[in-house]
C-alpha cells in the first residue's frame, strides 16, 4: 500500500525596505526604513492539489547586507572578521532549525533579528547523502552526526511588477523530502552562502537570510516545499 504523503508548502517573501538599496548622500539620509521586511505563508496541499493557508506572519528579517556588499565589489576584505569574509561566496545552501518558536508555545514564532549570524538551534538534515554539505559529528551546536545543509532545487529570476517588471526577484526552491530531518520539530530555516556548491563542502557557511514559523513536526509522512523570494 502506497504511503499517503502530506505536502506542506512554506512560501517566504523576503524583501528590503523602501530605501534599503537606495542612493543616499549626507546627514539628511533617512535610514529608519532600511530594514529587511517580509512575510512567511504556510500551506497544506490537499488531495486535489489545492493549497490552503494555515498560518501567516510578518516575521522575515535577514542579515545578508555585509555579504551583498562584498559580492558587488572586488576589494580586499581581510580587515573583516574571518567568519564574515564572503570571498567568492554565493548562495548555495539551505539549513533547518528548531529554535524559531517559543518553547512554551511552539506555535508562536520569535521574529528573526538583524544580528542573527546562524540558526538558533541547528537540525541535522541527513545522516548520509551524496548531495548535502556541512558534515559534523555530534557535539556542541550540532546535536547529531550528519549533514546540516542541503542544496536548492533551483533558482530562477522573476520580474518585479512594482519595479517596471525588471528582473529583481530571485525565486529559490528547496524540497525537504520525506527522508529529511525526520522526528524534528522545525520552526526556522536559513539561506547560506559559501565558496562552493559542491556536495560535501565543509568550508565557511555564512547566514544570508533567516525565517521563523510555527513549529512543523517533520516525519516520513510529510514533505516540505520551501519557496523563498528575495527582492533586491
Amino acid at each position: 500500500m502506497e504511503k499517503d504523503i502530506k505536502t506542506t508548502v512554506v512560501e517566504v517573501n523576503d524583501r528590503y525596505g523602501d530605501l534599503c538599496l537606495g542612493d543616499c548622500v549626507g546627514k539628511e539620509c533617512d535610514i529608519g526604513h532600511r530594514r529587511p521586511q517580509g512575510i512567511v505563508e504556510i500551506y497544506d496541499v490537499d488531495e486535489n492539489g489545492k493549497k490552503q493557508l494555515i498560518r501567516k506572519n510578518n516575521l522575515v528579517v535577514y542579515r545578508g547586507r555585509e555579504s551583498l556588499a562584498q559580492f558587488l565589489v572586488n576589494l580586499d576584505n581581510t580587515n573583516l572578521p574571518v567568519n564574515q569574509q564572503a570571498n567568492n561566496h554565493h548562495l548555495y545552501w539551505f539549513g533547518l532549525g528548531e529554535g524559531g518558536a517559543l518553547p512554551a508555545d511552539p506555535f508562536v514564532p520569535v521574529a528573526p533579528a538583524n544580528e542573527n549570524t546562524d540558526l538558533e538551534s541547528r537540525v541535522m538534515i541527513l545522516a548520509s547523502s551524496s548531495i548535502a554539505a556541512d558534515y559534523h559529528t555530534a557535539g556542541v551546536g550540532y546535536p547529531d552526526t550528519g549533514y546540516y545543509k542541503i542544496p536548492f532545487d533551483q533558482i530562477t529570476f522573476e520580474v518585479d511588477p512594482y519595479n517596471d517588471n525588471r528582473y529583481l526577484v530571485l525565486k529559490i526552491e528547496t524540497t525537504v523530502d520525506i527522508a529529511y530531518a525526520n522526528n524534528q520539530e522545525l520552526s526556522e530555516a536559513g539561506l547560506f552562502t559559501a565558496s562552493s556548491g559542491t556536495a560535501g563542502h565543509s568550508g565557511t557557511f555564512l547566514l544570508f537570510a533567516r525565517v521563523t514559523f510555527p513549529t512543523i513536526l517533520k516525519d516520513d509522512n510529510r514533505r516540505l516545499l520551501f519557496t523563498w523570494y528575495l527582492y533586491v
